[in-house]
C-alpha cells in the first residue's frame, strides 16, 4: 500500500467478528493511514490497523445521528488526494445496502484511485451464525433479500410469493411487516426468527410465528437484526449443537460485559493445524482472541526409524505418547505402512494428558494409563510395570524434546527405543494481525502451551525491529503458561511468569486466566 498516489479501499468487514473478515481485508487494515468506518464496525477489529493510522467514525447507526453521504464523500476523496491509503471500512458487503455508488461515483469525478473488497453480508451470515439454512430441497428453493427501512416502498404481493425472506433494516418496522405479510397472504402460523447482533458475544435470537413475534419482543431493541421468514426456520432445531436444544423456544442472550474476559484481548500462540478449540474457550469467557501460529508440524527428516519400530511392533510392552501430534503423526506413519490399530494387540499405551488420551481415543483405543498432573515427569515416578527389561517405544518429536523423561526409564531398567514421528519448526513469518496487535499495544495476555512456542514466539517478534528494541511493551502484559516446563521457558526467554495452570490443560489455562483477570479486577 505504500504508494506515492493515493488509493481508497471500500472494505467489506462482514457480519462483526473480525475472524470472518477476509485475509486481504486484515492486510489492508494493517496497513491503513486513514480508517473511515461505520458505526456498527466493532472497535476491537481496530486493533488491527497501525497507530499512526487516522480514525474516523462516519455513523451510519439507526435512530441516531448520522454523518450526512456527501460528508463521508468529500474525507474519501480529500484524504485520498493527500496521497494517504484510505480504507473504508463497511458493514457486511459494499455492495449490499452499503450505499458505495455514491461514494464511487464522488472518487472517480475526482479522479481517485479506488478498489472494493467484498465481505459477507449479514443477509447471509447471519441466518447461518443463527443455525438457519435459507434453502432446502423442499421448504426453500430460493429467497429473497430486502430492506425494510421505507415497507410502503416494497412489492409485498409479489413477496409473499416467495419462500424464504430476509429482511434488513426492518426491527423498527417490525408491526408494519408483520401485517403487510399478513394482509397479503402469508399464514399467521409462518415461523419467523429474528437476530440481533449476530456473531457478536451479545447476540440475541428470538424465535416465534407471525401471529406472536411481536408480542415476543415487545419492549425490546431490535436493531440492528436479520428478520428471517419461512418453512426454513424450523429447520433450525435439526442444525444446532444438541446442548444449544434449549436455545430453540426462547431468546438467546449473552451480555458480553458481565463475563469475566470482556474487554480483554488474549494472544493465543499455537501449532499452524491446530484446532481452534482453546480459542473458542476464551471466547465463550468474553474474551478477543487473535491467534499466532507460532508452530508448523511437519515430517521428521526421515521415516526410517519408525518404519522399522513399527515392523517390529510385536516385540514392544508399552507405547510411549506424550502429545496429539505424537499420536496422530504415528497413526499416519502406521496406516501408510498398512497397519491399523490391530497391530498394537498386546501392547500397553501410556499418554500423557487429556488431549493426548482424547487423540488416542479417535483411533478406538483406551489408554492403559494417563500419569497424574498430565506432565510427562510424573510417567516414570508413577508407572504401573515393573521397568526392568521392559522394552518402551517412544515416537516424539525429532529435536527439542524431554531428554530427561529417556534418562529416567533406562535408569530404572527400561530399554527406550526412541523414534522421531515428526518436526516441529517455527513458521517463516510472524502473522500480520498479531504482530499489528503487539505493536500496537492491543494485547493484554499472551499464552502459551509448549516451551518450544516460547522460543518461536521470541524468535519471531525479533522479526520486528519496534518489538525487539526493547521489552518495555512486555511489561503491561500478562504471560500465561500451561505448565512448570512451559513457565521455566517463559522465566528464562521472556524474563517474566504471571499465570500457570493449576491442572496442566487448556481448561485448566483457561480457568487459571479467569481467576487472574477477577483477582486484577478486585485489587
Amino acid at each position: 500500500m505504500k504508494n506515492q498516489k493515493g488509493k481508497v479501499y471500500l472494505v467489506g468487514a462482514g457480519p462483526g467478528d473480525c475472524n470472518l473478515m477476509t485475509v486481504r481485508s486484515h492486510k489492508l487494515l494493517s496497513q491503513a493511514e486513514v480508517l473511515i468506518y461505520d458505526a456498527l464496525i466493532d472497535i476491537p477489529q481496530l486493533e488491527l490497523i497501525p497507530a499512526t493510522c487516522r480514525k474516523i467514525e462516519v455513523g451510519k447507526r439507526g435512530g441516531k445521528p448520522s454523518t450526512q453521504q456527501q460528508d463521508i464523500n468529500r474525507l474519501l476523496v480529500e484524504h485520498c488526494k493527500l496521497g494517504k491509503q484510505v480504507v473504508r471500512l463497511k458493514s457486511g458487503d459494499p455492495f449490499i445496502f452499503g450505499r458505495s455508488s455514491s461514494e464511487i461515483q464522488a472518487l472517480i469525478t475526482a479522479g481517485c484511485n479506488f478498489e472494493v473488497i467484498p465481505g459477507i453480508s449479514s443477509a447471509l451470515s447471519a441466518p447461518l451464525l443463527a443455525g438457519i439454512s435459507l434453502t432446502d430441497p423442499v421448504m426453500s428453493r430460493c429467497f429473497a433479500v430486502m430492506s425494510a427501512h421505507e415497507p410502503d416502498a416494497l412489492e409485498w404481493e409479489a413477496l409473499v410469493q416467495i419462500e424464504t425472506l430476509v429482511i434488513l433494516m426492518g426491527g423498527r418496522n417490525l408491526s408494519e411487516i408483520i401485517w403487510q405479510l399478513q394482509k397479503h397472504g402469508r399464514s399467521p402460523e409462518t415461523p419467523i426468527a429474528i437476530i440481533r447482533d449476530c456473531g457478536r458475544p451479545q447476540q440475541q435470537i428470538w424465535l416465534g410465528t407471525l401471529s406472536n413475534i411481536v408480542q415476543q419482543t415487545a419492549g425490546q431493541s431490535l436493531s440492528p437484526c436479520v428478520i428471517v421468514i419461512g418453512e426454513v426456520v424450523r429447520l433450525r432445531e435439526y442444525l444446532i449443537q444438541p446442548e444449544s436444544t434449549n436455545m430453540i423456544d426462547t431468546p438467546v442472550t449473552s451480555n458480553n460485559s458481565q463475563l469475566p474476559l470482556a474487554g480483554k484481548t488474549i494472544l493465543v500462540t499455537r501449532s499452524v493445524s491446530q484446532s481452534a478449540e482453546f480459542s473458542d474457550r476464551l471466547q465463550q469467557q468474553g474474551a478477543r482472541v487473535i491467534e499466532m501460529p507460532a508452530l508448523v508440524i511437519g515430517p521428521p527428516s526421515t521415516w526410517e526409524p519408525l518404519d522399522s519400530a513399527i515392523a517390529q511392533l510385536s516385540s514392544f510392552h508399552w507405547l510411549i505418547l506424550t502429545s496429539h501430534n505424537a499420536v496422530d503423526c504415528f497413526f499416519q506413519r502406521l496406516q501408510a505402512k498398512d497397519k491399523d490399530a490391530r497391530s498394537l494387540f498386546g501392547i500397553k499405551i501410556a499418554v500423557v494428558g487429556k488431549k493426548t488420551a482424547e487423540s488416542l481415543r479417535s483411533h478406538s483405543l483406551q489408554p492403559d494409563f494417563i500419569p497424574p498432573n498430565f506432565i510427562a515427569d510424573s510417567l516414570v515416578e508413577n508407572f504401573p510395570d515393573n521397568l526392568q527389561n521392559c522394552k518402551i517405544l517412544f515416537p516424539r518429536v525429532e529435536s527439542g524434546g524431554r531428554e530427561v523423561l529417556v534418562k529416567e526409564f533406562t535408569a530404572k531398567g527400561a530399554q527406550v527405543i526412541e523414534v522421531p514421528a515428526y518436526q516441529s519448526c517455527c513458521p517463516e513469518t510472524i502473522d500480520p494481525v498479531a504482530l499489528s496487535a503487539l505493536q500496537n499495544q492491543a494485547v493484554n495476555i499472551i499464552t502459551f502451551a509448549s516451551s518450544k512456542t516460547v522460543q518461536n514466539f521470541c524468535h519471531l517478534i525479533g522479526q520486528s525491529p519496534e518489538l525487539s528494541r526493547s521489552q518495555d511493551w512486555l511489561e503491561s502484559v500478562c504471560i500465561a503458561s500451561i505448565g512448570p516446563e512451559t513457565s521455566k521457558s517463559c522465566q528464562n526467554v521472556l524474563g517474566k511468569l504471571d499465570v500457570e495452570a493449576k491442572e496442566y490443560t487448556l481448561d485448566g489455562l483457561t480457568e487459571a486466566i479467569v481467576e487472574w483477570v477477577t483477582e486484577e479486577q478486585n485489587l
